[in-house]
């Protein structure tokens, strides 16, 4: 998102930029022509120069403001939805689960253990272990 906002303030700085040459090779040839009798015309062309970088920066700073308010505002949605589904999980997961996880995070272990996602069983019912992990027994 961010590359498509600077992409699109690409093409305004190479027109500005462009513009700024123009500008500053204009005051070149007047300097060369005039030979310093226009100090007042000097004066007025440099104001020009500066105004218009100053206006480009303004433009650039709003353009990447902008780009960073709808980053923060993506941000916040995502981190919401990132909360709401570690409050689910949170009260999906058995007790066994969460101290499980507690001493998987305090070892800097990973919190699935053997590289499977962990899927918390819903309170209140079993959990089948994986066929690999079952236990067999004869009848």
């Amino acid at each position: 998102m961010r590359e498509k906002g600077l992409a699109g303030a690409g093409g305004a700085q190479g027109r500005n930029a462009m513009a700024l040459k123009l500008l500053f090779w204009e005051l070149e040839k007047h300097l060369k022509s005039s030979s310093g009798a226009s100090v007042v015309a000097i004066d007025n062309k440099i104001e020009q120069a500066m105004d218009l970088v100053k206006s480009h920066l303004m433009y650039a700073v709003r353009e990447e403001v902008e780009v960073l308010k709808e980053q923060i505002k993506e941000l916040i949605e995502r981190n919401s939805q990132l909360e709401q589904e570690n409050n689910l999980l949170k009260n999906l997961a058995s007790p066994e689960q969460m101290a499980q996880f507690q001493a998987q995070v305090q070892t800097g272990g990973s919190p699935t253990g053997n590289g499977q996602p962990a899927v918390p069983a819903p309170t209140g019912t079993t959990q089948a272990l994986p066929s690999s992990q079952s236990s067999s027994t004869s009848a």
